[in-house]
């Protein structure tokens, strides 16, 4: 049994790699969707049924807990499919399997508060109000997940959602870092002027984005605190698996990464994100 982790595409690693840090002795096997990335501008059916097919791709792999290592595909299927299809995927495999997101890990890292917490309203003015960007994809933006759910736990957090259309797709395409930049940099300076100001901290809402977490720490002002999604995941994990000890789970340190698209070596960037060569074979 494995732990498994998906993504539209390479982004997902940067979650990877955070977790078999945590858990070095486990036995992991990624599947990057790269023959339908990015996610981020698709309609909503597509994306729940391209997460359907990966989920159900990585069960057949031995996988039985899995990471959406994905912002869209968190905040667009994962409800549907732990309510509709998790269940019977239990059934027919004749196993415990489950599917958990990113987003919930997120939120709780934003707000200091368990996801089981809402905020009592009693219609007081809030006078300090903390001003959280999130950058993200289009589609992301449009959940307004972020929004919606900081604010049923914390009054006095101010959320503005910035969509980053297409830049998820540069960094898988490997684009060069001076291009990655002033893309980087206009997100920056556009949530901004739609603020009035920087924000006091920032959610790097795509997993993609974590690869250039350098390039947005540059264009934000200096010493802006930056959430960062696989601490925050990996983190979360580790409180589940301790809640949830009827998860097997492999120790043999397997690592094993697929593609639904060009098998091979993956680009320069991600290479040096990684800290070696990676190759993917066909899922």
């Amino acid at each position: 049994m494995a732990i498994g982790v998906f993504d539209s595409g390479v982004g997902g690693l940067t979650v990877h790699r955070e977790l078999t840090r945590r858990f070095p002795e486990r036995d992991f096997v990624y599947l990057a969707d790269q023959a339908n990335a990015p996610y981020g501008g698709r309609g909503g059916e597509d994306i729940v049924n391209l997460t359907q097919a990966g989920c159900e791709r990585l069960f057949e792999a031995g996988a039985n807990i899995l990471v959406l290592a994905c912002n869209t595909a968190s905040a667009i299927a994962l409800r549907r499919l732990q309510q509709t299809w998790v269940p019977e995927a239990r059934a027919r495999h004749g196993r415990p399997v489950n599917v958990l997101g990113i987003i919930v890990p997120t939120i709780e890292a934003a707000t200091g508060l368990p996801w089981t917490y809402e905020a009592e309203r009693h219609g007081e003015k809030v006078e300090a109000i903390e001003i959280t960007g999130v950058f993200c994809t289009a589609a992301t933006a449009m959940s307004r997940v972020y929004e919606i759910e900081i604010d049923k736990r914390r009054e006095d957090l101010a959320v503005f959602s910035e969509p980053c259309p297409g830049l998820a797709g540069l960094i898988e395409l490997g684009a060069p870092a001076e291009e990655l930049k002033v893309v980087v940099q206009d997100h920056v300076d556009a949530l901004r002027r739609r603020i009035g100001r920087h924000p006091d901290k920032a959610i790097l809402g795509c997993t993609h984005y974590e690869i250039v977490a350098d390039l947005f720490a540059a264009a934000l002002p200096g010493g802006t605190p930056v959430i960062h999604q696989p601490t925050a995941v990996a983190d979360a994990l580790d409180r589940y698996f301790q809640r949830h000890p009827e998860y097997a789970l492999g120790g043999s340190g397997r690592r094993d990464f697929l593609t639904t698209g060009t098998p091979g070596p993956q680009s320069d960037l991600v290479a040096q994100f990684w800290g070696a060569p990676l190759t993917f074979q066909p899922a």
